[in-house]
Protein backbone atom coordinates (compact mmCIF):
# COMPACT_ATOMS: atom_id res chain seq x y z
CA UNK A 1 0.00 0.00 0.00
CA UNK A 2 1.55 3.25 -1.12
CA UNK A 3 1.13 6.55 0.69
CA UNK A 4 1.53 9.85 -1.13
CA UNK A 5 2.42 12.91 0.90
CA UNK A 6 1.03 16.16 -0.54
CA UNK A 7 -0.14 14.18 -3.56
CA UNK A 8 3.26 13.82 -5.22
CA UNK A 9 5.82 12.37 -2.76
CA UNK A 10 5.46 8.59 -2.81
CA UNK A 11 6.70 7.73 0.65
CA UNK A 12 7.04 4.01 -0.01
CA UNK A 13 9.18 4.18 -3.16
CA UNK A 14 11.31 7.31 -2.63
CA UNK A 15 14.50 6.62 -0.62
CA UNK A 16 14.68 8.48 2.71
CA UNK A 17 11.11 9.84 2.43
CA UNK A 18 9.58 7.62 5.11
CA UNK A 19 12.30 8.27 7.66
CA UNK A 20 12.22 12.01 6.93
CA UNK A 21 8.48 12.21 7.55
CA UNK A 22 8.75 10.17 10.75
CA UNK A 23 11.63 12.21 12.14
CA UNK A 24 9.86 15.41 11.05
CA UNK A 25 6.72 14.47 12.95
CA UNK A 26 8.75 13.59 16.02
CA UNK A 27 10.64 16.88 15.79
CA UNK A 28 7.34 18.70 15.40
CA UNK A 29 5.91 17.09 18.50
CA UNK A 30 9.00 17.77 20.60
CA UNK A 31 9.42 21.38 19.51
CA UNK A 32 5.73 22.28 19.70
CA UNK A 33 5.22 20.64 23.08
CA UNK A 34 8.45 22.10 24.43
CA UNK A 35 7.46 25.60 23.32
CA UNK A 36 3.99 25.18 24.81
CA UNK A 37 5.38 24.02 28.15
CA UNK A 38 7.79 26.96 28.19
CA UNK A 39 5.38 29.73 27.16
CA UNK A 40 1.77 28.38 27.39
CA UNK A 41 0.97 30.05 24.05
CA UNK A 42 -1.07 27.67 21.92
CA UNK A 43 -1.02 29.46 18.57
CA UNK A 44 2.71 30.21 18.71
CA UNK A 45 3.40 26.61 19.78
CA UNK A 46 1.53 25.33 16.70
CA UNK A 47 3.60 27.63 14.52
CA UNK A 48 6.77 26.35 16.15
CA UNK A 49 5.57 22.77 15.64
CA UNK A 50 5.01 23.34 11.91
CA UNK A 51 8.40 25.02 11.58
CA UNK A 52 9.99 22.19 13.54
CA UNK A 53 8.40 19.64 11.21
CA UNK A 54 9.70 21.40 8.10
CA UNK A 55 13.20 21.96 9.49
CA UNK A 56 13.58 18.45 10.90
CA UNK A 57 12.19 16.78 7.80
CA UNK A 58 14.36 18.75 5.38
CA UNK A 59 17.44 18.38 7.59
CA UNK A 60 17.12 14.62 7.80
CA UNK A 61 16.19 14.42 4.10
CA UNK A 62 19.44 16.10 3.01
CA UNK A 63 21.49 14.10 5.53
CA UNK A 64 20.00 10.81 4.37
CA UNK A 65 20.30 11.60 0.66
CA UNK A 66 23.94 12.65 1.11
CA UNK A 67 24.74 9.37 2.86
CA UNK A 68 22.86 7.44 0.17
CA UNK A 69 24.88 9.15 -2.57
CA UNK A 70 28.14 8.39 -0.74
CA UNK A 71 27.10 4.75 -0.34
CA UNK A 72 26.28 4.47 -4.05
CA UNK A 73 29.66 5.96 -4.98
CA UNK A 74 31.48 3.47 -2.73
CA UNK A 75 29.38 0.63 -4.14
CA UNK A 76 30.21 1.66 -7.72
CA UNK A 77 33.93 1.85 -6.90
CA UNK A 78 33.82 -1.58 -5.27
CA UNK A 79 32.02 -3.11 -8.25
CA UNK A 80 34.53 -1.57 -10.64
CA UNK A 81 37.41 -2.88 -8.55
CA UNK A 82 35.94 -6.38 -8.42
CA UNK A 83 35.39 -6.31 -12.19
CA UNK A 84 39.01 -5.24 -12.78
CA UNK A 85 40.28 -7.88 -10.37
CA UNK A 86 38.42 -10.61 -12.23
CA UNK A 87 39.55 -9.19 -15.56
CA UNK A 88 43.26 -8.88 -14.70
CA UNK A 89 43.71 -11.84 -12.35
CA UNK A 90 46.46 -14.15 -13.57
CA UNK A 91 47.52 -11.90 -16.43
CA UNK A 92 50.70 -9.87 -16.76
CA UNK A 93 48.66 -6.76 -15.86
CA UNK A 94 47.80 -8.16 -12.41
CA UNK A 95 49.24 -5.73 -9.80
CA UNK A 96 49.39 -8.46 -7.12
CA UNK A 97 51.57 -10.63 -9.33
CA UNK A 98 54.31 -7.98 -9.29
CA UNK A 99 54.09 -7.66 -5.49
CA UNK A 100 54.44 -11.41 -4.97
CA UNK A 101 57.43 -11.54 -7.34
CA UNK A 102 59.20 -8.68 -5.54
CA UNK A 103 58.57 -10.29 -2.13
CA UNK A 104 60.23 -13.51 -3.29
CA UNK A 105 63.29 -11.70 -4.56
CA UNK A 106 63.66 -9.86 -1.22
CA UNK A 107 63.84 -13.06 0.86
Amino acid sequence: QSFKLLGFLDVKNVPCARESVLYGSLGSLVMGLGHFLATSRVRRSCDVAVGGFICTMLGYWFYCRYNLAQQRIRQRMLQEGMKNRILYEGSYLDPEKEQIGSERSDS
